[in-house]
């Protein structure tokens, strides 16, 4: 007896560790992908900082230009996309703070309370006026160096705000001619954690339905609630491409390649949301113990191989074709699935497979009128079986036709 519980307890210290190593592994990769995924970016800041201290010490001959590599690295902080308005932004709030903090010391001298004024007013002036969040902490920043460095530095405000323009103009500079990033890699490899996500979870969802296994149906359906982050990295990065590719000449021929992504973000969220709500019903479907046809877990597995063929078509730069017939091979089997007899939760799952397809395929570039008229064609005129489906007693009546979404 004291064997078999030494050897219960071996194999629980065995799996644990296991598992352990498994997630060391996936962080591992995880971190290694964020470095990848910053790389250039890290690179772009090393030499925009760089650029902007030789032209503001030699050419401008500033002796302390410290503020020139603080906004150049500042600018390509910001989001990508957004460096541009960053530019502009750093050059109005430098010229608010510059202002207040000059007025301050004028009529009232330095010192703490100073301080803390020019600070209050420099916030809420920008405020009043419409400034962004980026603004107000520049106006903020710069009036605090201005009342704390002037009684040291004299004429500290002309070469702050040249450096604010140096610094953003080396940075524009740096990411449009002299280091521009391939944009269709750096948003290939955005799109990935997303669409991975997307279809590593359908495929669980769609083995679940097999096995009748709810605790892996709920496992998919929270993992697939995290997306945000991988959203708001694919969103990011299109938008960054569209800034490189508008900024630099190199770059131009990409736009039209680009326009797919840009146009593919929305209905690709659209389409996590929708699996969700299949996922969900899913879990629901096997909890009830609802009849689960053969065809309907194929046709989830169906939408995950879609996902991943338009992510594959877009990094090679093709046209979808293959995710566009996958996602309506999805539909049919989903199709077949309602003919074959399912029950209320299992008719939603049937409905979430045609809306998640019809995302897809506007995701691919279809229009949602015609992505729709695909829809309906692919599933076709299903009637129900004469007896009716296959339920418990007491289940609901599931509805006669499943919403399109």
């Amino acid at each position: 007896m004291h064997g078999r519980v030494t050897d219960l307890d071996s194999a629980r210290i065995t799996s644990a560790l296991e598992e352990l190593r498994h997630r060391s592994r996936d962080t591992l990769h995880d971190r290694l992908h964020r470095v990848r995924m910053t790389a250039g970016l890290a690179v772009q800041a090393g030499l925009a900082a760089a650029l902007s201290w030789v032209v503001a010490y030699q050419f401008l001959k500033n002796p302390q230009p410290v503020f020139a590599p603080i906004s150049a690295v500042g600018t390509l902080a910001a989001s990508v996309g957004q460096r541009l308005r960053r530019t502009v932004e750093l050059i109005v709030g430098v010229a608010v703070g510059v202002f207040l903090g000059d007025a301050l010391i004028y009529f009232v001298g330095t010192g703490p309370w100073q301080l803390g004024t020019v600070v209050t007013g420099a916030i809420l002036l920008t405020i009043f006026f419409g400034g962004s969040v980026a603004i107000v902490m520049q106006a903020a920043a710069t009036a605090v160096l201005i009342v704390t460095l002037t009684p040291s530095t004299a004429n500290l405000e002309i070469p702050r705000f040249i450096d604010a323009g140096v610094g953003g103009g080396i940075a524009l500079l740096v990411t449009a001619v002299l280091l521009p990033l391939n944009p269709l890699r750096v948003i290939n490899r955005a799109a990935r954690p997303a669409l991975d996500l997307l279809s590593d979870q359908l495929d669980v969802a769609a083995v679940a339905l097999r096995d009748g296994d709810r605790a892996a149906a709920q496992q998919a359906l929270e993992r697939l609630r995290e997306n945000k982050e991988e959203l708001a990295t694919l969103v990011e990065a299109i938008e960054g491409a569209k800034e490189t590719t508008t900024l630099s000449p190199a770059r131009w021929r990409r736009r039209d390649v680009l326009t797919h992504y840009a146009e593919a973000a929305d209905p690709i969220d659209r389409a996590m949301r929708n699996s969700g709500t299949l996922i969900r019903r899913a879990v629901t479907m096997i909890e009830d113990g609802e009849p689960v046809p053969e065809p309907l877990p194929d046709a989830v597995a169906h939408l995950a191989e879609t996902v991943r063929l338009l992510r594959h078509e877009f990094a090679v730069g093709a046209e979808p074709e293959d995710a566009r017939e996958r996602s309506l091979r999805a539909v049919s089997e989903a199709g077949r699935a309602y003919a074959q007899g399912v029950g209320f939760s299992g008719s939603v799952v049937v409905a979430q497979v045609r809306t998640t397809a019809s995302d897809l395929l506007v995701a691919s570039g279809i229009d949602q009128e015609e992505a729709n008229r695909l829809i309906r064609q692919s599933f076709g005129e299903q009637e129900r079986p004469s007896g009716g489906p296959v339920e418990r007693t007491g289940a609901p009546k599931p509805p006669t036709t499943p919403p399109l979404g």
